[in-house]
């Protein structure tokens, strides 16, 4: 079979091949195996390849956080699942054609969800959910503030918001993108710069922000602090800068602000594996009715991989870039 192997940590494209391995064989006691149909290159795959994450196995290693797999065979004692059903897979080296994997690690999606979407199901929609209910106890009326508004995260955080009464202030780099946004539903858009906090205060009127979702760090933290209020709370949950967050001692002290960090993996570890399950139900009943999506740019085939992870780092670009190991989705 193919799988992806990370060769040296660096520049992703030169790092990755196509190769071809033995295959995962048969499922032991309460394992299955399943087919990758699609999976999507994330910015944590990215980091992963260059070295730069908190992961750094040792290689050759096979990247990969999140996939969409249609189950092939089951071990004995596996009830969650069967054979034919689509599933996401909880654990990570999903760059291949297939996997075998703890019965534990997988769930179950609905079967007619689309693929591409589906394949997109496993991280961006819970991160989204659990940093609007995890952070602060937001309530209907209230405002939150987001850089990097135009990702999957950003998109989806501004559809769960609206449909909970919190109103999105969304940063964003450039113009063009303010009417595609506000078509999701945001409420209000500002290009990011110096003077974010008085444009921020001219769309609110004035009304305090009480979560800032940041998801790029450096200068850009203290910029979304600034126009949070007081007593505030600033999640950081990425870094497209490639720096550490920086926060004003105004903020932290006169402000009595709060910097927080968010990781999926930890969030979803403090819940059992039936709250986790029930977490993705909701979510894929809300992608399969059409309210929660993230646009793909193209698909590439597996043995692509190379042109995949480089397109995957293009500035710009309308969509995912996700990876089809078992033909087109």
């Amino acid at each position: 079979m193919k799988q992806v192997l990370l060769e040296r940590y660096g520049q992703p494209e030169d790092g990755v091949r196509c190769a071809e391995v033995a295959d995962v064989g048969a499922p032991g006691t309460a394992e299955v195996i399943f087919d990758v149909l699609a999976f999507p290159i994330n910015p944590a795959d990215i980091s992963f390849c260059r070295g730069s994450y908190r992961l750094k196995p040792t290689l050759p290693a096979t990247p990969g956080a999140e996939c969409v797999g249609r189950v092939t065979a089951v071990g004995a004692g596996v009830t969650p699942v069967k054979p034919g059903d689509l599933v996401i897979n909880l654990q990570r080296e999903n760059w291949a054609q297939r996997r075998r994997v703890k019965s534990d690690d997988v769930i179950p999606v609905p079967p007619g969800l689309e693929l591409r979407q589906a394949a997109m199901l496993r991280i961006n929609p819970p991160t989204a959910l659990l940093l609007l209910t995890d952070i602060v106890a937001l309530k209907s009326g209230d405002w939150v503030i987001q850089n990097v508004a135009n990702s999957a995260v950003g998109r989806l955080v501004i559809r769960l918001a609206r449909a909970r009464g919190v109103k999105t202030m969304n940063v964003v780099r450039r113009q063009s993108l303010v009417g595609e946004l506000e078509a999701l539903g945001a409420d209000a858009c500002v290009v990011d710069g110096p003077d974010l906090a008085d444009a921020v205060k001219a769309h609110t009127h004035g009304a305090p922000i009480r979560l800032g979702l940041d998801a790029v760090s450096g200068g850009a933290t203290a910029r979304l602090s600034a126009c949070v209020g007081e007593g505030g709370v600033i999640c950081n949950y990425g870094s497209m800068s490639g720096d550490d967050p920086v926060m004003s001692r105004n903020g932290l002290i006169s402000g009595a602000q709060t910097l927080v960090g968010f990781i999926l993996g930890r969030a979803l570890g403090t819940r059992s594996l039936a709250q986790i399950r029930a977490i993705y139900a909701d979510l894929g009943e809300q992608v399969g009715k059409g309210i929660l999506s993230a646009p793909v740019e193209k698909v590439y085939p597996i043995e692509e991989i190379k042109a995949a992870v480089a397109h995957a780092q293009r500035g710009e670009r309308t969509g995912k870039i996700l990876v089809a190991p078992n033909g087109s989705v």
